[in-house]
Parts: structure tokens; C-alpha cells; sequence
């Protein structure tokens, strides 16, 4: 995946000797937006939309192209994916998975570290980037016992370009370090965004 985006960008961002624009700024969503978006990913749309994603997830898996196209991320210390924005998403939808996503992994108890904006302009073109952080849940740990990563550290990116919607990606990295336990498998983490309801329940 990694490749196809550096690729992506490569074409949208042609080498330049310009120093790229950057700016970063923390954003706070309303109250309205997390319920509408509550309320769309338990709607008839919302659980349809879902569920194409979860399919062209699984037939990526097997080298066959669905809509919206998926590309997968495996590596050692991170798994995840991207959804180029395509048929079935319109721009309502593109920006309410993003939020339903962030939703349904708070429900598996996950913090929110942060939730931030990026704005990149290089060659007169634009590359907005709106990135959730979280981290597992903290716990209080008994002498010598590992520290769970639970799924790892999720981030979920809504990317546009020259206000154009491009992809989504969700990545799950992981930690190494001998003093955590080895993450909980990226299988079951799926099952969660792709089926779970807004309490986390199946």
C-alpha cells in the first residue's frame, strides 16, 4: 500500500525544488457530527456501505478488485488499509465513515489522543489530511505483567486533494518491545470496525 500512496503523490506532487507549505493545526468536532454519524453507521445506508467495504477488504485479500478499491498494508509492526474514494462513496459518505470508523474504535475502549488537520501545498497543489491517534486503554499492572497493546495504536486518515476527496486509510502499528504482549489478532480488530454497533457489540 505504502508504495501505491507514495506513487499517488508522487504524480499529484511533482518534484519540485520548492520547500512544501505546511500547516497543523488541532480540530474539535461538534456534538452533531458524532451523533449523525452514530446514527448513519447503524442506518440501512450506513451498514450497506460498511459492508461493501468489508467485502472489497476480503476480495483484496485474494487479489480480486471490488468497489471502492482497497489497497493492504502488511508488515511486521503495522497492518491497515486504504479506500480510494470511488462508487459507492460521494463526499457525505467519505466523511462519515472516517468518523464512524474513529467511532466504533473508541468503542473498544481505545483513547483519543488527538485528533489534528495538516495542510500541505507544493506546486499550487493542496493535500489536506484530518488524522485520528489513539492508543489502548490504560491499566493498572501487576508485578511482571506485560503491558497489552490490545490491537496496537490505530490511526484513521481522511486525505483530500485540492478539495477533492482521495482515500481513507486505517493503520494498526505495533510495539516490539519485550514489555508488551504480542497484539490481539488484525482479524478480529476488523470484525469490530466492519460489524460492530456504536456500543461495540456484535
Amino acid at each position: 500500500m505504502s508504495n501505491f500512496l507514495d506513487d499517488l503523490f508522487n504524480k499529484v506532487f511533482k518534484s519540485s525544488e520548492k520547500s512544501p507549505m505546511i500547516h497543523k493545526e488541532n480540530i474539535e468536532l461538534k456534538n452533531q457530527e458524532i451523533a449523525k454519524a452514530k446514527q448513519w453507521m447503524n442506518s440501512a445506508e450506513g451498514k450497506e456501505l460498511i459492508s461493501k467495504v468489508s467485502k472489497s477488504y476480503y476480495f483484496k485479500s485474494i487479489q480480486i478488485e471490488e468497489r471502492p478499491q482497497i489497497h493492504i498494508l502488511d508488515s511486521k509492526y503495522a497492518r491497515g488499509f486504504a479506500i480510494t474514494y470511488d462508487d459507492p462513496l460521494d463526499d457525505e459518505t467519505f466523511s462519515l465513515l472516517f468518523l464512524a470508523f474513529a467511532q466504533r474504535v473508541l468503542a473498544l475502549g481505545y483513547r483519543q489522543v488527538s485528533l489534528d488537520r495538516k495542510m500541505e501545498e507544493v506546486n499550487e497543489q493542496v493535500k489536506v489530511t484530518d488524522k485520528f491517534y489513539f492508543k489502548p486503554p490504560l491499566k493498572k499492572l501487576a508485578n511482571d505483567e506485560l503491558i497489552s497493546q490490545l490491537y496496537g495504536n490505530i490511526s484513521i486518515e481522511k486525505i483530500s486533494v485540492n478539495n477533492q476527496p482521495n482515500y481513507l486509510k486505517v493503520l494498526a502499528s505495533f510495539y516490539s518491545d519485550r514489555l508488551y504482549r504480542d497484539p490481539e489478532p488484525f482479524d478480529q480488530f476488523l470484525d469490530y470496525l466492519f460489524e460492530a454497533t456504536h456500543n461495540g457489540q456484535n
